[in-house]
């Protein structure tokens, strides 16, 4: 489904000097830099009715016209799969997106994603970069996620995670006995020896996860994970790299628990348990229409709030005898 759309705008005389592609940005907010640099590209965003280079310089008082055309973005196709909506309006959309459900199509993956269930749910997310997915979570990773509805909040929402003013926290459930509360401050790349792994790396990616204790539990801990940055696999990566991996992290997870004086019913719980058990909890953001901050939780999973309510009745039982 393609849309059409008509818009100008007069350059300001404090715009004088500044390339076409910035005067562009400050002009239409709507439209990411790139969106804009294509459409000038291709003749679709015009100066005084006339073609020119993303990079030419504006005297002022010039008349920036865009006619243009947004096309879909893909092959992916509407599948009908069941969202959990927790908000919707014309600029966003929040889920909760179920472990066991990968987010966009890939190898292995070309069906059944949730890029799918969203073009069944909005259609006209086709005309958006990946249907409005801005973020992910892992395929085994539960909790909130928040989809663009539009381009003026793609825009933003890319913007807030470029500059990290978007917040998450996560809760998860680590093997060990954490401290009460932490940093991790450990540049996150690829594995040198692994491709299809991420580990801390001299030189990588600046990331910074901060965690605080929620509960001890038998052989575990029950923690919640804030982020300063968003890396591929970050909490997975960080906790193992301080020495504890989260429970049923089959990736990262270093093997399974067999620490003598543990409930056998303990060990077999978090060695069976089916997933990394790591849900996204909390996301903190602006509004891109109204400016406000808004915040959206997706309660704990089940199977997660299960493994936690198992154990510490574990925990407790061991107290009374």
């Amino acid at each position: 489904m393609s849309k059409r759309i008509s818009l100008n705008h007069r350059v300001q005389e404090h715009l004088a000097g500044r390339r076409l592609d910035q005067a562009a940005s400050t002009l239409f907010p709507d439209y990411s830099r790139a969106r804009l640099q294509q459409w000038i590209k291709k003749g679709e965003l015009t100066v005084d009715g006339l073609r020119a280079k993303p990079s030419a310089r504006l005297a002022g008082g010039e008349t920036l016209v865009i006619e243009a055309e947004i096309l879909p973005e893909g092959e992916v196709l509407p599948e009908d799969i069941p969202l959990e909506v927790i908000f919707a309006d014309n600029h966003l959309l929040v889920v909760n997106k179920p472990a066991g459900l990968v987010v966009h199509p890939a190898a292995g993956n070309w069906t059944g994603t949730l890029q799918n269930a969203l073009l069944n749910y909005d259609p006209e997310l086709d005309t958006l970069p990946r249907s409005g997915i801005v973020h992910r979570l892992d395929k085994d990773t539960s909790g909130v996620m928040v989809i663009a509805r539009s381009l003026k909040a793609h825009a933003s929402l890319v913007n807030q995670l470029q500059t990290r003013s978007m917040s998450r926290i996560y809760e998860a459930v680590v093997k060990g006995q954490i401290p009460p509360a932490g940093t991790v401050e450990a540049p996150i790349d690829r594995n040198p020896r692994d491709r299809k792994k991420m580990a801390v790396v001299p030189g990588g990616r600046t990331a910074t996860s901060h965690f605080k204790l929620l509960q001890r539990l038998p052989g575990s801990s029950h923690i919640e994970v804030s982020l300063e940055s968003g890396r591929t696999h970050q909490i997975r990566v960080h906790m193992t790299h301080i020495g504890y991996p989260i429970v049923a992290d089959l990736l990262y997870g270093r093997g399974p628990v067999r620490k003598k004086g543990l409930p056998p019913a303990a060990v077999a719980a978090i060695n069976g348990f089916p997933r990394q058990a790591l849900h996204a909890r909390t996301l903190k953001l602006v509004h891109p229409d109204t400016g406000q901050q808004r915040q959206f939780k997706a309660p704990l999973a089940t199977d997660i709030e299960g493994l936690i309510v198992l154990l510490r009745g574990l925990a407790n039982r061991a107290g009374d005898d």
